[in-house]
């Protein structure tokens, strides 16, 4: 591995990186078992052995995508560190939600972000050995962390609960990312993977975690009887 890493350098810069974007591009598109190394290389237009000469197996291309874009990872760590999390604020749950989705939406209606965000929508669904091993090399620790501020937010919710809920939200915001089902639905009127529905996408996952997990109501004291006076 240091070998090919130390050969590599010598070699342009510019086809690493179009091996890369190529790579990403088609996995998102067509899905990581779909596609050949030599599909891959013909889109990076680059030799077919120089994928290798890179990266190795395609499975470590795969790794490599996610490695490649794992700033944004903490990128949104640092967004839930910066919430005041702070159980009685109203606010505070919305907060959560906007700084799990908000970069994630910001990433998939950029231009640079597009394929990577339609990636991670698409190939964490399934559960391959490739994308178990990106999960929990750099997802989960994501996950971990917003679960432990869901469960701050929630306190009256067990961890389970609140991991649950995490995973609700999850799901509804990988489905918006991934689904063009909605132009047809809509007749139109909407368009796939809006960046402007984030609004509405946050509202709706606050509103569904409240509703799963109500606060319980304050217990009402039993006014004193008066004893009848005889």
């Amino acid at each position: 591995m240091v070998q090919r890493v130390q050969r590599a350098s010598s070699v342009r810069p510019d086809r690493r990186q179009a091996i890369l974007l190529a790579a990403e591009k088609l996995f998102a598109q067509h899905g990581y078992h779909a596609v050949t190394i030599r599909q891959i290389a013909d889109e990076a237009s680059v030799p077919l052995a120089l994928v290798g000469y890179y990266y190795g197996p395609k499975h470590e291309l795969f790794h490599a995508i996610f490695e490649h874009w794992s700033h944004t990872i903490e990128e949104r760590l640092a967004g839930l560190r910066a919430v005041h999390n702070d159980p009685h604020d109203p606010q505070t749950l919305p907060r959560i939600v906007e700084a799990f989705t908000g970069p994630v939406l910001a990433l998939r209606a950029s231009a640079e972000g597009e394929y990577y965000a339609l990636l991670v929508a698409r190939e964490l669904y399934h559960a391959t050995e490739e994308a178990d091993r990106v999960l929990r090399g750099y997802f989960d620790p994501l996950a971990e962390a917003y679960i432990d501020a869901l469960h701050i937010a929630l306190p009256h919710a067990t961890r389970g609960q609140a991991a649950w809920a995490y995973q609700f939200a999850l799901g509804t915001l990988l489905h918006h990312l991934n689904d063009n089902r909605i132009e047809r639905l809509s007749r139109g009127e909407n368009r796939r993977s809006d960046p402007a529905v984030a609004p509405m996408l946050v509202n709706f996952i606050v509103g569904g975690l409240r509703a799963a997990l109500p606060r319980p109501k304050a217990s009402q004291k039993n006014p004193t009887s008066r004893r009848q006076k005889t």
